[in-house]
């Protein structure tokens, strides 16, 4: 279990790279796959670019591949003093291993993510009617497209968007907080962290509402609202199980808000 590792000083380099270089190579093909749905949600903005699909779709790819292989590096790095980590893939490399499969629980998880996208659901079925006008229609499409497109920017959700704020950030508050990890960190500490992580998730959603609804205040609640409901779940599989589980959370509720929703009629969020 990730929360049970001792803090080490001197932890090996090698399956950090090896880890870290995969996570990469997975945000940037994360990042190819998720255009697609925002092409549909916010077509005004690809109208704009001057680069043809193909080409954007490179540099994107590219861009996340260099960016969150980085973010990753550094997380894994912070993560062996405050007992923070990727624990499968790092064994999977050659770590010492902390956690098995079953320590894990994988269907917890699933069954985690799903809670939080009814959760979500529900919150948004009750704040959706104070919203105003969307300034742009999304683009049409049938309910398989909107679920196919939804599967593909899953895989955003669960890997990208787990790096950024949870492998990189949420390590990142727990190092500083425990002072660069010379101290152990305590709940309270890693709960300030998960907060912390997921108001910032919400807030980086910001800048999609607004191209679709403005940002009124309605829209700023309800954008960082939803979003940090996941978040604090994701938050607390990272702490509890490792990255691996975070985004098995996260990749599980957004299949239910992006792909069974749309599917049931209900809308994508």
């Amino acid at each position: 279990m990730a929360s049970e590792r001792s803090p080490a000083t001197k932890a090996p380099w090698k399956p950090d790279l090896a880890t870290a270089a995969t996570w990469g190579v997975l945000a940037g093909l994360a990042a190819v796959a998720v255009l697609p749905y925002l092409r549909r949600l916010t077509p005004e903005a690809f109208a704009n670019v001057s680069l043809s699909f193909p080409m954007l779709a490179l540099v994107q790819g590219v861009q996340a591949l260099v960016l969150l292989g980085v973010l990753s590096l550094l997380g894994l790095r912070m993560g062996h003093r405050v007992g923070l980590g990727s624990p499968v893939l790092q064994g999977w490399f050659g770590a010492p291993r902390t956690a098995t499969v079953a320590t894990l629980r994988p269907w917890n998880s699933i069954l985690l993510g799903v809670l939080a996208a009814v959760a979500i659901l529900l919150v948004s079925l009750a704040l959706d009617p104070m919203l105003p006008e969307r300034l742009h229609p999304a683009s049409a499409g049938t309910a398989a497209t909107t679920a196919v497109e939804g599967l593909l920017a899953s895989f955003y959700g669960g890997i990208a968007e787990e790096l950024q704020l949870r492998l990189f950030l949420m390590t990142l508050l727990v190092w500083m907080l425990t002072l660069a990890g010379r101290h152990r960190p305590r709940a309270p500490l890693f709960w300030l962290a998960i907060v912390i992580a997921a108001i910032a998730f919400g807030a980086g959603h910001l800048p999609a509402a607004e191209k679709l609804w403005g940002l009124s205040s309605i829209v700023v609640v309800r954008t960082v609202l939803l979003n940090a409901i996941g978040a604090l779940v994701f938050g607390w599989l990272y702490w509890k199980r490792g990255i691996e589980m975070a985004m098995l959370g996260h990749f599980s509720a957004d299949i239910v808000l992006h792909v069974i929703a749309p599917l049931a009629s209900m809308g994508p969020l």
